[in-house]
Parts: structure tokens; sequence; C-alpha cells
């Protein structure tokens, strides 16, 4: 087996205990859908700021998690792709932004602000209006993600995602 065969067995691996790890961290908390939203799991999302190559176990955890435990097949096209936009923004800025810290902010605004397609989502299944629940979902992701940054930040000191596959 050569070594980019390796490497890529690793990536796959690696993605998919993130998507595991994503819908178990969605199970823990009791607000992970709705108007409210505090998944631990998004706290992986800034996985991407360290190593662009886990983009796919957090898109597939929040893929696999909407498909079985949110608001339908909507759910999983708005949820997934607000998590791809945010996601592949962040990763566009690996070889651009030098610095973590820089990309963890922007990661949080990416998020923050994507939550505009979760708000459209929950309009349509939920009938819930637009701009409140804007706010209380993008409140809900700033808050979750702010408080996970410097815990990811600390995390990756240790365990280097950039150097694991």
């Amino acid at each position: 087996m050569s070594i980019k065969e390796k490497n890529s067995i690793k990536t796959l691996v690696a993605n998919a205990i993130i998507m595991g790890l994503y819908i178990v961290l969605s199970l823990i908390l009791p607000f992970s859908s709705g108007a409210i939203q505090f998944r631990l799991s998004e706290s992986l999302n800034h996985l991407v700021v360290f190593n662009r190559k886990l983009l796919w176990g957090v898109f597939g955890g929040v893929i696999i998690y909407n498909l079985l435990f949110g608001f339908g097949p909507l759910d999983v096209i708005f949820g997934g792709g607000q998590t791809l936009l945010a996601l592949l923004l962040t990763a566009s800025l690996q070889n651009i932004i030098p610095s973590v810290k820089k990309r963890l902010v922007l990661n949080i605004a990416f998020f923050t602000f994507s939550m505009f397609l979760i708000a459209i989502m929950l309009s349509l299944t939920a009938d819930l209006p637009f701009w409140p629940t804007y706010a209380t979902t993008a409140l809900s992701e700033f808050i979750i993600l702010t408080i996970s940054a410097p815990v990811m930040y600390w995390i990756n000191q240790t365990v280097r995602f950039d150097q694991q596959v």
C-alpha cells in the first residue's frame, strides 16, 4: 500500500470518527434543533480551521443528524448547505490567513451569519417568523462557537489536528 493510499484511508477514518462524534455530541444537550440551538457538536466546526481535510466529517455529521433527528429533507438541504457554506469559506482561508486565531474568529462569523439559511428553513417547516428565528439561531451559534473556540485551540496545542491526516 502506497503512502498516498494510507493517507487517504487515514483521512477517511478520521472523517468517519468526526461524523459519529458530531451525532453523539448533538444528542447530549436538549436544545439541538429548533429556533434556539445549542449543539455541543457545533464546536467541531472549528476543526476546519486547523485542517480543512476534516471538513467532510463535520458536514457528514450534520447531514446524518439532520436526516435522523431534524426537520426532514429541508433540514438536510438547508442545514447541510449552511454548514458546507461556512466550512468552505473557512477552509478557503487556510493558505491566505496564517493566523489560527484570526481564522477561528472568521469561522465564528461565517457560521453566525449563515444561520439565515436555518431561519429560512424553520420559517418553512415550523412556521416560525424569520427575523426572530434568525436572531435566536445566530445568537445561539455565536455563543457555542465563541465558547468552544478557545477550547478547540487548546486541544489543538496537544493533538495537532493539522498533522493528523
